[in-house]
């Protein structure tokens, strides 16, 4: 269950310009609500009943009244041509997520008094917004039936549940990143922008609190509950006793710390002082954390721990972050890929991370020790990172960044892990993306963006693409994997 995402509730308002007959509103709304509750959570809704939106007072009237039903985004709906100042001003107005739809005629035989010309006056509505710096979600076609604009708002759903938890967001880090990790830089500028706080702490701070936790009494239960996720995968239980210190540590200090916020995610520090001081590496405790919904990033990723709570609040579900890592072998690719699956060699890589994915994404566990540390320090100081190969099925690859001069860029690229062995170490998978190779090239290599990519499990690159313009990135700064023929600005065209 994610237990750190919002939980909206849409109001609907239907909106009306005085010289369009009411009714029209009125009725439309009531079938468009009806449509929504006959195929979606009617929970997510509430219909505004106070009035029909058709001037500044409407608007104040039914902005009250959406606060006071408990709403925390809005569906303003042109039941006819509508208001344009006082449609707007509501988007305005609200503290929250709004979007704009608008309803289609019904009949030829109605297209006198029953015609509300909604179509039109979308136009209007969006150039209004425009004027007065407002952001909306409007639907790629915002015009439709009640069971269509039914079918839009429940788009909206979990466009929404992003921008409302961002707006509730703390982030909370540990460390400055490890040396040679400069891709990982953070400028915070655009985290305030976004109505993000960030609380930096010093190792020092999270190493202090952990030795306090020395003894506590609830690691006897907590132990027992890995010790029941892992299985036959628990490898190492003489560090389970210190990784549920430091679980208990983490979950202790964002309560603490998370002041008037109701969301937290936490970039934290996993190397090089880390296992030689506290004993052990923090990858199973961050899988488990981020299996709940609370992503903690690797290495003081920042953007990346951002990125996987965009991406746990779109999917509702848990995400990984992983390095865009190594390339898939050339006779793996021709045994286990070519002729199975429509890729090419450079459509494939491999995704992977020392073990911070979490149990329910992974096809087999093992929590053991971590390999690469072990390659220069004890074993025993690297026990805690959980292996395995991730589940084949649809994947988004996505990333939310600041650059060095402070603008958001992003990238989205849909694609999937294929059923394949790895033969590898880590948390780890093969992943296949149309035309990664180029995208590789000329998104990831030229907009400049770090090796950490967040992952969600499933195809949500439609709702991730509507997030990020929503929060204010430039349609031409979201980067996403070109098909075959369409060339991307630095691509030569004549290679």
């Amino acid at each position: 269950m994610m237990n750190n995402i919002p939980k909206v509730k849409i109001g609907i308002v239907a909106v009306s310009r005085d010289c369009f007959p009411e009714a029209l509103s009125v009725n439309r709304r009531k079938a468009l609500v009806e449509a929504y509750k006959a195929k979606y959570d009617e929970s997510d809704i509430y219909e505004c009943p106070v009035c029909i939106v058709e001037s500044e007072i409407h608007m104040v009237q039914a902005l009250e009244d959406v606060k006071a039903a408990g709403c925390n985004a809005i569906a303003v709906y042109l039941g006819n041509f509508g208001p344009e100042i006082s449609e707007t001003l509501l988007a305005k107005h609200f503290d929250g997520p709004a979007m704009f739809l608008a309803a289609a005629e019904e009949s030829q035989n109605d297209l006198s008094d029953g015609r509300g010309d909604a179509y039109c006056g979308m136009l209007n509505a969006s150039y209004n917004l425009k004027l007065r710096n407002v952001r909306a979600y409007i639907p790629e076609y915002p015009v439709g039936t009640a069971e269509e604009c039914a079918d839009m708002i429940h788009e909206f759903v979990p466009i929404a549940r992003a921008v409302v938890g961002l707006s509730r967001l703390k982030i909370i880090s540990f460390g400055p990143r490890p040396l040679n990790f400069l891709a990982c830089n953070a400028p915070i500028k655009q985290l305030y922008n976004l109505g993000v706080e960030i609380e930096e702490n010093s190792e020092l701070d999270l190493f202090e609190s952990f030795n306090k936790h020395a003894g506590d009494q609830r690691i006897p239960e907590v132990v027992k509950d890995m010790e029941a996720e892992l299985g036959a995968g628990n490898k190492k239980p003489e560090v389970l006793a210190k990784l549920a210190q430091y679980e208990l540590t983490l979950l202790d200090w964002v309560e603490a710390h998370k002041g008037y916020r109701e969301y937290v995610v936490i970039a934290g520090k996993c190397w090089p002082a880390f296992q030689t001081q506290f004993g052990f590496v923090p990858c199973y405790v961050n899988s488990r954390l981020t299996g709940r919904g609370i992503p903690v990033s690797c290495e003081v990723d920042i953007y990346g721990a951002l990125s996987e709570f965009i991406g746990t609040c779109v999917s509702n579900d848990a995400v990984t972050l992983l390095d865009i890592n190594n390339s898939v072998p050339a006779d793996m690719y021709r045994e286990a890929i070519e002729g199975k699956f429509n890729y090419t060699h450079k459509d494939t890589f491999m995704g992977f991370h020392c073990g911070n994915t979490c149990t329910s994404k992974l096809t087999s566990f093992n929590m053991k020790y971590q390999k690469i540390m072990a390659r220069s320090l004890p074993i025993e100081v690297t026990n805690g990172t959980l292996e395995g190969d991730i589940i084949p099925g649809d994947i988004t690859f996505f990333r939310l960044q600041s650059t060095a001069d402070s603008k958001l860029r992003a990238y989205v690229a849909q694609g999937e892990v294929l059923p394949v062995a790895t033969k590898s170490f880590g948390g780890i998978g093969v992943f296949a993306i149309p035309q990664m190779g180029r995208f590789y090239r000329h998104v990831l290599i030229e907009g400049n963006y770090p090796h950490h990519g967040a992952v969600a499990f499933g195809h949500y690159g439609k709702a991730l693409y509507e997030v990020f313009k929503l929060i204010g990135v430039c349609p031409d700064e979201i980067g996403y994997n070109h098909p075959a023929g369409v060339p991307y600005r630095t691509e030569n065209p004549f290679a």
